[in-house]
Order: C-alpha cells, then structure tokens, then sequence
C-alpha cells in the first residue's frame, strides 16, 4: 500500500506542474534594455545609439534606454559591462577605441575585448578627413603632402585625444608616407576644430559627423580623406589611395556587444532586431546625414573584423611604441 500511495503522491505532483515552463530566452526580451555608451550625451557616438535605440525598440517591443557613462577613453563604460549581468538587458556600443586600440594601449586595462563581450553586431563606420582652415594657404592633398614633406616635424595636428581613431589613423599616415608632424591632442573634437578655425593650429583629423556642418559651410577645407573610396557627401575629396598611399586607410567605427555569458539566443534575437533597425529607411537617413555609413552583418562578421582590426593596429602600436599613462 506504501508504494501504491508514493506513486498516486509523485502523479499528483507532475500533474500539477506546468506542461511546459517557457524560458527567459523565449521570452526575451520582457523588460526595457539598457545601453551602455561611453562617451557624453550629445556626441557622436551617442547620437549613433539613439538614433538606432530608438527603432530597436519598435523591433524588440520594449523600451531601450540610454545611459551614458564618459571617461577614460571608454574604460569606465568598458569596466561596468564586463561584470554586468549577462541576460540581454544590458547591451554596449563598442568601438575601435575600446575593443582594438586599448588593450594595446593600456598596461592595466580592467577588461578583455577577447573574454569579456560577446559581439552582437557592427553598426556604422565613419570617415576620417584631413582638413585645413581658410586662411591656411593649403589647397588640396597634394599640395599639402609636399608641404609636409619639404618641412618635417614643422606642421602641427589636432586630433579629438591621444588614443583616439583620429590619433591612430595620423601614426598610420606618418608610419607610410614617412612624414614627420606634430600631434596636438584635445579633450573632444570640438575644442579642435574651435581652435583649428581659429588659426591656431594648421590642420585636424576630423570625423565627419563631428564636423559635417563645418565643412558644407566653408568654415573649415577637407583635403584628404583615409577611405578606400570618395565620400558620397564629399566627392571632390580625394583619398589617401589616390595620392599614392592605399595603406592609408582607416575609420572610426562602432557596434554593438553584450556581457560574454549572454545566451546565443539572445544574441542572435538582437542582432536580427539591430540588422532590422539598421535597415530602417528613417535610420538610414539620419545616419547619412550625420556622416556615418551603416554596416550591418552577424555576430561572426564582427568577430572576424575585430581580429583583423587587432593584427593591423596592434602592430602599429608596437612598431610605433605608442602608449598612454
């Protein structure tokens, strides 16, 4: 009789579980997500991350907010989402600065690019131009190559910080054309350009969306830019190929990552949603007009240019012995 009523006990039991417990991953996502930014409200970056936030959240179904966390080149954002819960709620911009230049160019840097993210996907590369102010006497690249040349360790450049993709791009520059200059570093790209129009420095490497207005109105002169090909926006600018120099090419660029323990169901379910948001006719506009190209892809195409951005630039950093303190 014992084991008779053990066994009517256990029936009742399994009766009264559920036939099937739905998991977090098939209800993902059930609550607003957050996005980390590392850079100030208002910048280019961040204006990236609302600008595509805000149909990420018409394609998920919920609320993505974002919150901002500037400082250390991206380091304290970097920190925080390394050691954040890994359940899809809290997602990154991640860009060339934070994934491929720190670590190389950090000694004690408190995350792993390798180890501690999963990517979710690329988002946007932006341009890099070379530009001059009015008054500067500088007409074009060409021109501006001979002068650099005939006058080494005489021209003086602003970049938005030391680390930047702008700084990193003109070690590129000088690394192959063997140019020596001088590197002027700002706290932000606006204070470089303030200075750059006001003639006390002769030259900037300038993101586009950071000076897009500067450029349509004559206040500052692109001469050359790093990418393989023309700027739609600027297609009297020529590149760094076309003045001999194809090696020279180089962007900022971002994408998106999350905590490395996160679900490749999640992944997967958010990169289909930024892909979507990407591809948004309004999201597109607002990232042509802000300069930034979009780039979509899956998780592996991040992955795999993440590795090929590391082997190029690593090596730039190691051959040139750049550091920062």
């Amino acid at each position: 009789m014992k084991s008779s009523y053990a066994v009517a006990g256990l029936f009742a039991a399994l009766l009264a579980l559920p036939l099937s417990a739905p998991s977090a991953q098939e209800n993902y996502p059930s609550k607003p997500i957050r996005w980390v930014v590392g850079y100030p409200a208002g910048g280019g970056t961040d204006v990236l991350a609302r600008n595509v936030g805000s149909q990420l959240a018409v394609e998920l179904g919920q609320p993505v907010v974002i919150e901002n966390r500037p400082g250390a080149a991206g380091i304290i954002a970097g920190d925080h989402v390394a050691k954040a819960v890994a359940d899809g709620y809290t997602i990154m911009t991640g860009d060339n600065g934070m994934l491929v230049y720190n670590p190389a160019l950090y000694k004690d840097l408190s995350y792993r690019p390798d180890t501690d993210y999963k990517p979710v996907g690329l988002m946007a590369k932006i341009h890099l131009l070379l530009i001059t102010h009015p008054e500067s006497g500088i007409k074009d690249g060409k021109e501006l190559l001979a002068a650099m040349k005939a006058n080494p360790g005489k021209f003086y450049y602003a970049t938005p910080g030391s680390g930047s993709p702008h700084h990193l791009a003109m070690e590129l520059f000088k690394d192959e054309t063997g140019i020596d200059a001088v590197h002027v570093p700002y706290k932000g790209g606006a204070a470089a350009i303030n200075d750059l129009m006001g003639g006390h420095v002769p030259l900037m490497l300038l993101d586009l969306p950071s000076g897009a207005g500067a450029v349509r109105s004559g206040k500052v002169v692109p001469l050359v830019s790093f990418s393989s090909e023309r700027i739609e926006q600027l297609k009297d600018v020529p590149t760094m190929g076309e003045l001999g120099y194809p090696e020279v090419e180089a962007y900022a660029w971002s994408g998106v990552v999350v905590p490395n323990q996160t679900d490749d169901a999640i992944v997967d379910r958010l990169n289909t949603a930024l892909v979507q948001s990407l591809a948004h006719e309004d999201v597109r506009k607002r990232m042509y007009e802000a300069g930034q190209d979009p780039i979509p892809g899956t998780p592996q195409d991040m992955a795999d240019y993440m590795k090929q951005e590391t082997q190029k630039w690593h090596k730039l950093i190691a051959d040139r012995q750049i550091t920062i303190e």
